[in-house]
C-alpha cells in the first residue's frame, strides 16, 4: 500500500519542491512524486531550501497585514486618538452631490429567524444580534425619514410571518421586535420566496410618489421555496420593488441575482448585496439603508400633488380631560387634531384613521429635506493654517497648538514609528485635529464634525452668520433672512 503521509519540510520553497521533483537524486532513489524524506533532518536539502527561500523572498500568503501589530494604544492603555478619528472620518467621507432621491419611502424589513440564526459566530448568537440591531435600525430609519413607513416580516419554519404591519410609528415596530426576541427562537428553514411574495403584497398597491423597498437580513445558505422564485423576481421588477440583502454568512447566488435584477445594476461589486464581516460591519450595513435610494427613470411617473396636514397640538389641562386617540383607542394627554376631519391622534407622523390624510409636523418635512441637499464634507486643516484658531467654533474645546514630533518627521519624509501606518495613510484625517467648513471657513473638532453631518445636518458657523440684505437708498440694511420682516415704505 502506498505511503501517503509524508513529512512536512517547513523550510522549503515552491521552487525547491519543483526542483526536487525533477531531480531523481534529490528524492533519494524514489520517483519524482515521492513525499517521504529518506535522509536525516537538517541535511543539505534543508540548507538549500533556506537559500532558495532567501533568494525568492516571502511568499504571497506570508505578506499579511495584522491589525494587532499596529500601535493602537497609548501608554495609559487608552486607544490612540488618531485611530479613533480615522474611524469617525471614514463614516463621513461619502458622496455629497445633490441628487434626486425618494424621501417618502415604504420599506419592508425581512429578518431571518431560521436555524441558521442560532449560530454563535456573533455573540450570543446571530438571532439576538440581528434583533437588537434591527431595533437600532428602526429608530434611525424614522429619525432620518420621519414621513416614511415601514413593516417587518420574519422567515421561520418555511413560511413568512408578519411581525408588524406597514406604519409610521416606530414604537409599534420596536415593541413587536422585542416581543419576538423574548418569545421566539430560531427554527426551521427560511423561505425567501414566501417572504418576497408577502412583501410584494404589502407594497404593490402603494402610490407611485413613494419608493418600494425590501431589506433582507439573511443568515442561511439555502432557501426552501414552494415554487419558482424566478417568477417572483419578475413580478418584483414589474411592480418596481427594490430588494437589498445583508448577509451574515457566505454569498448566495440567488440573493445576488435578486438584488442585481431588481436594482437594475450590472456592477460586479453589487453594493445592494453585502456580507457582514463582523458585528460593527453588520450594524454599519443596516444603518446605511437609512439613506433614501436614488430615483430611477423607471420609477418616475406623472407628477402629482401630495396632500398633507399640519395638525395643532392639544394638551389636556386635567386628568379628567383626557381624550381617546383614534389610532390606538387609548386615553392620551397630548393629541393632535386632523386639519380635515378633526380626528385626534396621539403621535406624529401618522395617517389619519378617519380620512386617510397624512399628518406631519414642519420639522419632519425639514428633516427629510437634508437628503436632497446634504451638508458638504469639511476639509482637513494643515498646521500652516491651524494658527487661525485655538478652539472649536462650536463646542469651544481647545485645539493642540504644537505640532507633534510625528508630524514634523512626516514633513521631512521620516514617519514616527509609534504612529500606526493605517492611521497615517487614512484618507481625510487632519494632522492638526481641525476641520474647516468650505463655506464659512470656521474650524471645528472631529466630534462636532460627526454631530453636524449625522444629526443636525447643518453647519453651526454658516447658521450663526447673519444674512443681511443689500443696503437701500436711505442707507438702512434689513436682516430679512433673520427676522423675516421687511420695510416696504
Amino acid at each position: 500500500m502506498a505511503d501517503s503521509d509524508g513529512e512536512y519540510v517547513g523550510d522549503m520553497s515552491d521552487d525547491d519542491l519543483n526542483m526536487s521533483a525533477n531531480d531523481p537524486a534529490a528524492t533519494n532513489g524514489e520517483g519524482s512524486y515521492g513525499t517521504r524524506s529518506k535522509g536525516p533532518r537538517g541535511t543539505k536539502r534543508a540548507a538549500d531550501g533556506a537559500k532558495g527561500k532567501n533568494r525568492a523572498g516571502k511568499a504571497a500568503w506570508e505578506d499579511v497585514q495584522r491589525s494587532w501589530e499596529h500601535v493602537l494604544e497609548t501608554a495609559d492603555g487608552t486607544l490612540n486618538d488618531d485611530f479613533l478619528d480615522a474611524e469617525k472620518r471614514r463614516r463621513l467621507l461619502r458622496d455629497t452631490t445633490a441628487l434626486q432621491r425618494g424621501i417618502i419611502r415604504h420599506l419592508m424589513l425581512v429578518l431571518d429567524m431560521s436555524f441558521a440564526m442560532a449560530d454563535k459566530d456573533l455573540l450570543p448568537n446571530r438571532y439576538n444580534v440581528a434583533c437588537n440591531y434591527a431595533i437600532d435600525f428602526v429608530r434611525e430609519y424614522f429619525e432620518q425619514n420621519p414621513i416614511s413607513q415601514m413593516g417587518i416580516i420574519a422567515m421561520r419554519d418555511g413560511v413568512a410571518i408578519r411581525v408588524s404591519d406597514m406604519s409610521g410609528n416606530p414604537a409599534d415596530h420596536i415593541e413587536k421586535l422585542r416581543k419576538c426576541l423574548e418569545e421566539q427562537e430560531p427554527l426551521g428553514n427560511p423561505s425567501l420566496q414566501n417572504a418576497l411574495e408577502m412583501c410584494r403584497g404589502a407594497l404593490f398597491h402603494l402610490p407611485s410618489h413613494g419608493t418600494r423597498e425590501v431589506l433582507v437580513v439573511y443568515g442561511a445558505l439555502m432557501t426552501s421555496d414552494p415554487g419558482d422564485i424566478q417568477t417572483t423576481i419578475t413580478n418584483l421588477i414589474a411592480d418596481r420593488i427594490r430588494v437589498s440583502v445583508v448577509g451574515l454568512a457566505a454569498q448566495v447566488a440567488i440573493c445576488a441575482e435578486i438584488t442585481a435584477r431588481t436594482n437594475e445594476t450590472t456592477d460586479p461589486a453589487n453594493p445592494y448585496y453585502t456580507v457582514a464581516t463582523g458585528e460593527a460591519h453588520f450594524r454599519e450595513l443596516l444603518l446605511k439603508a437609512t439613506t433614501p435610494p436614488l430615483s430611477r427613470e423607471s420609477d418616475k411617473g406623472t407628477a402629482s400633488l401630495l396632500m398633507m396636514g399640519f395638525p395643532s397640538r392639544t394638551v389636556a389641562a386635567a386628568a379628567d380631560a383626557l381624550t381617546l386617540c383614534a389610532c390606538h383607542g387609548q386615553p392620551a394627554a397630548t393629541t393632535y387634531a386632523c386639519t380635515r376631519c378633526r380626528t385626534r391622534v396621539c403621535r406624529l407622523p401618522a395617517e389619519c384613521p378617519g380620512c386617510g390624510l397624512t399628518l406631519i409636523l414642519s420639522t419632519h418635512l425639514a428633516r427629510s429635506y437634508h437628503h436632497l441637499f446634504p451638508l458638504r464634507s469639511w476639509v482637513e486643516v494643515s498646521w500652516a493654517d491651524a494658527r487661525r484658531s485655538v478652539a472649536c467654533y462650536a463646542c469651544q474645546s481647545l485645539f493642540s497648538t504644537t505640532p507633534p514630533s510625528s508630524a514634523k518627521r512626516a514633513a521631512g519624509g521620516d514617519r514616527d514609528a509609534t504612529v500606526p501606518p493605517a492611521v497615517v495613510k487614512s484618507k481625510g484625517v487632519s494632522e492638526s485635529g481641525r476641520y474647516a467648513c468650505p463655506v464659512c471657513e470656521k474650524h471645528f473638532c472631529i466630534d462636532c464634525d460627526v454631530f453636524s453631518h449625522e444629526v443636525i445636518h447643518n453647519c453651526p458657523g454658516c447658521q450663526s452668520e447673519p444674512k443681511l440684505e443689500a443696503e437701500g437708498d436711505n442707507g438702512e440694511s434689513v436682516a430679512a433672512a433673520t427676522t423675516g420682516e421687511m420695510d416696504v415704505d
